[in-house]
């Protein structure tokens, strides 16, 4: 089945960048502990460390791979760190334990409110904090190098829209439905999917993290509902899982399927006209700015929020990735 997507897909690649909205920050607004301000004046290396929320992930070597061109940067030594698995007590007790080691620290949450009041106390001891990939704006955080995750849910909803012709019956899928990130993309999706009065969302499947267990709940889910003509994938790990399904089951052309990142299933079945489109979030730059903004900021440079945009991928521009 050939379907058509307007120009907010044939735009694909281009990135939909929302300008940022905070103010800058500088260093001379900030009470920076001593001891990193010795380092500076004395020209000593910084120790740069980005946690991010799952390094067991498949999104995970992504990021890995900007924080390691970070770490090729003068007189810098960025390290990648987090839990394996999604686990909040244990990405705070590692942070915790690092603590008179790091000069600067990049933070992609487990849990919006469960780490807000650790970026809170680390910036209370005068070490500064941004966040990436998965903002924490109730915290003291310094500023956010990511993507508007709002803004992606609504065009991945517009997506979904445009190769359903208006039409369906639409399932909503994420490894965790109770995270920020994951509200937060959601509420842009379904703002997306409001302007198609023929759709209908019927769910929100909450897969869990392990690949076996995502495949199984899509499958379930679609065995349970078999009237469901789109699937909303709302991160990397249930894109290809839904791909999976549908290509197995020989569904292709009749269960749609709109997802984010570009694991390389995912591309693979977005080439064969599986899936229909993903939504790219540029995760080795997210990965290399959580370094270069905490760099430029202790520094001296006045720093602000970074919008990677929002990257449209679809059968007509997928091979620009592969």
């Amino acid at each position: 089945m050939k379907v058509q997507i307007s120009a907010i897909a044939l735009a694909a690649g281009l990135a939909f960048a929302v300008p940022a909205t905070a103010e800058p920050v500088s260093l001379a607004d900030f009470d920076l502990a001593a001891r990193i301000a010795e380092k500076i004046e004395a020209g000593e290396e910084l120790n740069i460390f980005v946690s991010y929320h799952d390094t067991a992930n498949e999104f995970a070597p992504f990021i890995r791979a900007g924080v390691t061109r970070g770490n090729e940067l003068d007189g810098v030594n960025a390290r990648f760190i987090g839990p394996v698995g999604a686990d909040a007590d244990a990405q705070i007790s590692e942070i915790e334990t690092l603590m008179s080691r790091i000069d600067g620290l990049a933070i992609s949450s487990v849990s919006t409110d469960a780490l807000a009041p650790l970026i809170d106390m680390v910036i209370a001891q005068g070490i500064p904090v941004i966040t990436y990939n998965t903002d924490n704006p109730d915290s003291a955080r310094l500023v956010f190098a990511g993507q508007d995750l709002v803004q992606s849910g609504v065009e991945a909803g517009r997506l979904m829209g445009e190769v359903l012709g208006g039409e369906g019956r639409v399932m909503i899928t994420t490894l965790d439905a109770a995270a920020q990130w994951s509200l937060d993309r959601e509420s842009g999706a379904r703002e997306g999917l409001a302007a198609f009065p023929g759709i209908e969302v019927v769910r929100t499947l909450n897969t869990g993290f392990d690949p076996q267990e995502i495949y199984s709940a899509i499958e379930n889910a679609m065995l349970a509902d078999p009237g469901i003509t789109g699937i909303l994938s709302l991160e990397c790990c249930s894109t290809p899982a839904a791909g999976e399904w549908v290509s197995r089951n020989g569904k292709s052309g009749e269960v749609m399927i709109v997802g984010f990142d570009l694991l390389d299933q995912t591309v693979d079945l977005v080439a064969e006209g599986v899936i229909q489109a993903t939504i790219d979030q540029a995760p080795e730059r997210q990965g290399f700015e959580a370094v270069n903004l905490l760099v430029q900021f202790l520094r001296g440079e006045a720093v602000d929020d970074l919008d990677t945009g929002v990257g449209i991928y679809t059968p007509d521009n997928i091979a620009d990735v592969m």
